[in-house]
């Protein structure tokens, strides 16, 4: 009897472990996977066509950047098998650095690599697709491209220059400034003279600094002979070779003015319209490809780089005051753009609605910041 009893027991427990999933699944699946239909009956075959690209860029072979366009350039001869072969050239070696944007758009190169903000004299759109002072960072940018409409909108932006784009590398956080001064203070910034671009130059200008966008190769000698009081330039690992902690004293942190660095790929449309249907599926997985190898690539290399500034810098951060202050400024200015021009508007707008509903999720998972043991037992649970 008690054989049998552990039997039915036990044939009880497996009824209920196989009923369960179906037990617990009240509501219909929640989300779905766009492209499984696409993928489920390929409808086009293997290209035999040898098809060579030129690349251009902004970007010296010295800088990371580089590095991040010449991984796309080899993810996509991978995973061809060299069919599709996409030779880079640094700046100058074709084009010189800002010609980029316009030797692809007529079609003198195939594919270019950028930071879209460079081309904000061409549409001030553009910074919004490079990074916004207090606005998306990578996991936000990320979200937003993929899953709420914002490559059709970097589509529709680049399209107008005879350019089809996609994103092409997600850097995350840039660091603040390197300064002689020590600021952590709103009128701490008041009268300093500051290298930085695009709209955080604005905000900086407007705030009572002066302000400069000087080129990233003149940054260091403009400290070093007291020109300017303080600069950004990136991320710690790509700001790390240009040894700015050698001739100044402070590390002003965050960098509030790119929560995140986002690069575009960008193709001439006509040069890509061409492409065989496979080897347009291998830019576009080698694309996302590089926007996730990116991240993680440059956030290894950014935990090791301010390691090495702190050893000759100080860190200071500024005070949660000054960072409301800061906020309250951009988001002032931010408006004045917003009103400036429609289609800023429609990305920013489409952004900050973004910011808006992912709030609660972000606020319900505050807490597990993997700190180490002794910093999160201290009390500091948060980021």
């Amino acid at each position: 009897m008690k054989k049998t009893l552990v039997k039915l027991f036990g044939l009880f427990v497996v009824i209920c472990l196989t009923a369960a999933p179906l037990q617990a699944q009240q509501r219909t699946k929640f989300g779905t996977d766009k492209r499984h239909k696409i993928a489920k009956r390929v409808k086009f075959k293997t290209s035999d066509e040898k098809i060579r690209w030129k690349m251009v860029m902004p970007w010296t072979k010295g800088l990371l950047f580089y590095d991040i366009a010449v991984h796309f350039a080899d993810s996509v001869r991978l995973a061809s098998a060299g069919r599709l072969d996409i030779k880079p050239f640094s700046a100058g070696e074709m084009v010189p650095a800002m010609q980029a944007f316009d030797a692809v758009a007529k079609g003198s190169a195939q594919v270019g690599h950028d930071f879209p903000g460079y081309w904000k004299g061409k549409n001030e759109a553009f910074v919004a697709f490079a990074s916004v002072p207090f606005g998306l960072d990578g996991e936000g940018y990320n979200i937003w491209l993929y899953e709420k409409g914002g490559i059709e909108m970097l589509q529709e932006l680049y399209g107008q220059f005879n350019l089809f784009a996609l994103p092409g590398g997600q850097l995350g956080q840039e660091m603040g400034l390197f300064s002689n001064k020590r600021a952590t203070k709103f009128q701490d910034f008041k009268g300093m003279r500051i290298r930085t671009p695009g709209w955080f130059m604005d905000i900086m200008n407007n705030l009572g600094a002066s302000v400069s966008p000087l080129p990233g190769g003149e940054v260091y000698l403009a400290l070093e002979r007291g020109v300017i009081d303080a600069a950004e330039f990136s991320s710690p690992a790509i700001n790390y070779p240009m040894g700015f902690d050698e001739i100044t004293k402070y590390a002003i942190q965050p960098g509030v003015h790119q929560p995140g660095i986002q690069c575009a790929l960008f193709f001439n449309k006509d040069a890509y319209a061409k492409l065989p249907e496979d080897l347009k599926w291998i830019v576009d997985i080698a694309a996302k490809e590089t926007q996730l190898w990116s991240y993680n690539w440059i956030n290894s290399l950014n935990a090791e780089a301010i390691r090495r500034f702190s050893e000759n810098v100080e860190i200071v951060k500024m005070d949660k005051e000054t960072l409301v202050s800061f906020r309250k400024t951009t988001k002032e200015y931010l408006e004045q753009v917003k009103a400036k021009f429609p289609f800023v508007k429609k990305v920013l707008d489409s952004q900050e609605q973004f910011i808006e509903e992912y709030a609660v999720w972000r606020e319900a998972r505050s807490g597990a910041t993997p700190w180490p043991y002794e910093t999160y037992i201290s009390g500091k649970t948060t980021e």
